[in-house]
């Protein structure tokens, strides 16, 4: 386990139930940083639908059994698509909780997907917005704070197997996260003289609450049943197993670690062999 005590971590969109967002908080509240719980906390409009954003009274519930189990946590509702409430949330972090040591980008929109022909230029804005302007805007906001605090730091964005490669219907979230993989190459070189890693987590398929919905829109497209779409993705991973929200947090955790003090600018696969680049 990584010793966080004394750290401060800042997850976005870690307010939704069964997501990685709260697996990574959870991992890291054990390895005794104090946490700030962080999502869109409400639809504001079309491209955040409740269904699949966590909401201020889930965020609450997710710090709630955080604290049960010791650690040091807060919320802060964050819209990561705009720069001023994401500086505000790096603030929060440094007043409420005296530092801000370990930022992760995990706030995604993955439930945006048509065929090519389909997509509109609002479907294409808000996917990149949310899942690579967002996490832009978290890198400098984390940055100048960790510049501030001298004392290093370490940001991961939760990237994704579509960083590595392409799939169908999702050419807006490929796209994004391929960015992703470009984004911390670029942060990585400013931010290494700081002693701030910048890191990316791509983990292959993992059925939270949004995977089992891509899991029925991805069987439907493909014309399979959804058992067999799911046996058909088992069948292309060495390991037997599509991921879990587990397997994301420990990859955090150990780039969070001592351990990992040397690695920045790289873009770790957590795909149980299925994605080998």
């Amino acid at each position: 386990m990584a010793d966080l005590r004394g750290k401060t971590v800042v997850i976005t969109g870690s307010g939704r139930r069964k997501g990685l967002g709260e697996a990574i908080a959870r991992r890291l509240a054990k390895d005794g940083a104090a946490i700030v719980i962080s999502d869109i906390g409400r639809s504001s409009d079309a491209a955040v639908p409740a269904s699949m954003v966590g909401m201020t009274a889930e965020m609450e519930e997710i710090a709630r059994d955080l604290r049960a189990l010791g650690a040091d946590v807060s919320i802060c509702p964050c819209d990561v698509r705009d720069p001023d409430a994401v500086e505000a949330l790096a603030a929060h972090a440094v007043n409420a909780h005296g530092s801000l040591d370990i930022w992760v980008n995990n706030a995604g929109i993955g439930y945006i997907m048509k065929p090519l022909a389909e997509v509109t230029a609002n479907d294409w804005s808000q996917v990149i917005a949310v899942n690579l302007s967002g996490a832009f805007f978290g890198i400098q906001a984390a940055a100048k704070r960790m510049i501030e605090g001298g004392k290093g730091g370490r940001i991961i964005n939760i990237a994704s197997q579509a960083a590595k490669s392409g799939f169908p219907f999702a050419q807006a979230y490929c796209a994004s996260k391929h960015g992703l993989v470009g984004l911390a190459r670029s942060a990585a070189l400013e931010l290494g003289p700081f002693n701030i890693t910048v890191n990316n987590v791509c983990p292959n398929h993992v059925t939270t609450g949004l995977g089992a919905w891509q899991n029925q829109y991805f069987a439907e497209k493909l014309g399979k049943s959804l058992d067999q779409y799911m046996a058909d993705m088992v069948a292309k991973i060495p390991m037997g197993r599509p991921g879990l929200p587990e397997d994301t947090a420990g990859a955090v955790a150990f780039l969070c670690s001592d351990d990992a003090r040397y690695i920045t600018a790289e873009s770790m696969n957590v795909s149980g062999g299925e994605e080998p680049h």
